[in-house]
């Protein structure tokens, strides 16, 4: 699967938004990936999960278990794990941080890759990673399906991408005139569609 196939997978499912948004980094932006358009299709994240595990397994080899920040990356990261023959668990917020919770474990040894939807920065990355810090399995790396940073997020791991390219995104401090005329809205798992708090108008 190419990028432009990626990409056409999510323009089919009405899944590429334009206007004013907020991402999950903070960051403004004139496009929004809507990914939960694309999983709401099983074929299609079907297709996109196991083109994704095919790069992993030829990037790192065999994968025992598949870890994903809650909540948007749970259905990738599932769909995932079951091409790789992988144990498929996630991590969530808790007080604020990534935690593994409901009796989730890492058994010693075991070769684990971390599995997002979309990154920007890599921010949910990081945090995954650092949730799992202490456990006793070896982490191989990271992949998304989608990194909006054409390759220049630094996660700490090595980062494999089933599409990547660069959308231009802004401080919510330097937005550019066309994008101060706009409310702002929060799309992601964070802030389901809701009105951005303090949005510039």
């Amino acid at each position: 699967m190419t990028a432009d196939d990626v990409l056409e997978t999510f323009r089919r499912a009405g899944a590429l938004l334009e206007g004013h948004f907020i991402l999950t980094s903070g960051r403004h932006s004139r496009m929004f990936l809507q990914k939960a358009f694309v999983f709401a299709d099983p074929p299609s994240t079907e297709a996109l999960c196991r083109a994704l595990a095919a790069r992993i397994l030829e990037r790192f080899g065999r994968v025992d278990v598949v870890v994903s920040p809650a909540v948007g990356a749970v259905i990738p990261g599932y769909e995932t794990a079951r091409h790789l023959g992988a144990k498929a668990i996630y991590v969530e917020r808790e007080a604020g941080q990534m935690r593994l919770r409901r009796g989730f474990t890492i058994p010693a040894g075991a070769r684990v890759v971390v599995v997002e939807d979309i990154i920007s920065t890599g921010g949910s990355v990081r945090e995954t990673l650092e949730a799992i810090k202490d456990t006793p399995g070896h982490v191989l790396g990271a992949a998304v399906i989608i990194d909006r940073s054409a390759g220049s997020s630094d996660v700490g791991v090595p980062l494999l991408a089933l599409a990547e390219f660069e959308v231009e995104s802004f401080a919510p401090d330097a937005l550019p005139d066309d994008l101060k005329d706009i409310p702002a809205i929060k799309p992601g798992s964070r802030a389901l569609s809701q009105p951005a708090a303090g949005a510039t108008s």
